[in-house]
């Protein structure tokens, strides 16, 4: 997959997005201050989410739109959404803001009008909320588009990312990357179940992504050396600024320290290969080969008494052992001298 100038794959450096959501706490220039604060911390993207409180529920009081524990309990989902939602006519102004300080800056749509909305600001990807992978009709008009796509898999069974999977390339979708994902706001590390990226890998054969609620680095660094090709998380100035998502979102300080940490770990993982180091290479002559330790002359003949293995690694690798008792020498040798092949008889 390619966004912008940056080609998201196994062999470069992990894609780092900073997911602004309900950051903004209602201001268009907090939110401004958002992206260039990303910016400034290492994010290769910004992202929003593209509602409104009317096309993502409806103003209903009765019990199942009231949410019920965690970081939104007693919330109704309408009111939720009003406090949390970007306002449709804020978003050419922070696209254009997003290209003016140079990062790349897309959204995930929650229903056509939004994706009407992104296809004018000529978006260069999407992404699909976990809680949207089922929403089939949403899948279809976003696939329409052949625009990359990142869809999250919280809450899904294999069977519903399969049939989302399916319906975006069949829709159109060529570049495609799945993220893993716990939705839990915010979710702990003994949840994260981190095996679920090479798992999900293997089971498709798309590149996967973090999406992480988890608090601090380490969940993102482990999903990375696991092989997760791009890591989400949710971007804040100051949590002391309190919006719904405050809690459980990363100050630039701390995303700074998580585009340093995930570099090194791309780094460390190095090749699927066996590759060794130059470094490494000079430490060779540290390894064990065979020693003379006597002082011998032309025509001896080689005993267990005259040879030794040992450090350093300057003479025959020790497999010749058994081959050298019994050959003649062809030249004096003296004690410490390491055993050549051009010093014994053929």
């Amino acid at each position: 997959m390619k966004i912008g100038n940056f080609e998201i794959n196994q062999k470069n450096r992990v894609f780092k997005i900073a997911e602004v959501s309900a950051n903004h706490s209602g201001s268009i220039e907090r939110a401004k201050e958002t992206i260039l604060a990303a910016k400034n911390s290492g994010a290769d993207a910004v992202k929003f989410q593209t509602y409104t409180p009317d096309t993502l529920t409806i103003d209903s009081d009765n019990e199942e739109f009231i949410l019920k524990g965690g970081t939104w309990d007693g919330y109704k989902l309408y009111d939720l959404y009003k406090e949390a939602h970007t306002p449709y006519s804020w978003h050419k102004e922070l696209f254009d803001y997003a290209s003016k300080v140079g990062i790349v800056c897309f959204s995930t749509p929650f229903d056509s009008s939004a994706v009407s909305l992104l296809e004018n600001l000529n978006t260069p990807a999407y992404k699909i909320a976990s809680f949207e992978l089922i929403d089939i009709p949403l899948l279809k008009e976003v696939a329409k588009t052949k625009k990359p796509v990142f869809m999250s898999t919280g809450a899904a069974s294999l069977d519903e990312i399969s049939e989302a999977v399916e319906t975006l390339k069949v829709n159109g979708v060529e570049d495609l990357i799945l993220f893993h994902c716990i939705s839990s706001y915010p979710a702990t590390l003994e949840d994260s179940n981190l095996l679920s990226i090479p798992f999900l890998r293997n089971e498709f054969d798309l590149e996967i992504g973090l999406s992480d609620h988890t608090i601090g680095s380490k969940a993102g660094i482990l999903a990375t050396s696991l092989g997760a090709v791009a890591i989400e998380k949710h971007f804040i100035t100051d949590r002391k600024k309190i919006s719904p998502d405050s809690s459980f979102s990363c100050e630039p300080q701390e995303f700074k320290k998580l585009t340093k940490e995930l570099d090194q770990v791309k780094k460390a993982m190095g090749k699927f290969d066996l590759v060794r180091s130059n470094s490494e290479l000079q430490s060779k002559a540290i390894r064990k080969s065979i020693y003379f330790i006597k002082d011998l002359k032309t025509g001896h003949k080689i005993t267990q008494e005259d040879i030794k293995i040992i450090r350093p690694g300057f003479g025959l690798h020790p497999r010749y052992w058994d081959s050298l008792i019994g050959k003649q020498i062809n030249s004096n040798v003296k004690f410490g001298d390491p055993v050549k092949k051009e010093l014994i008889d053929k």
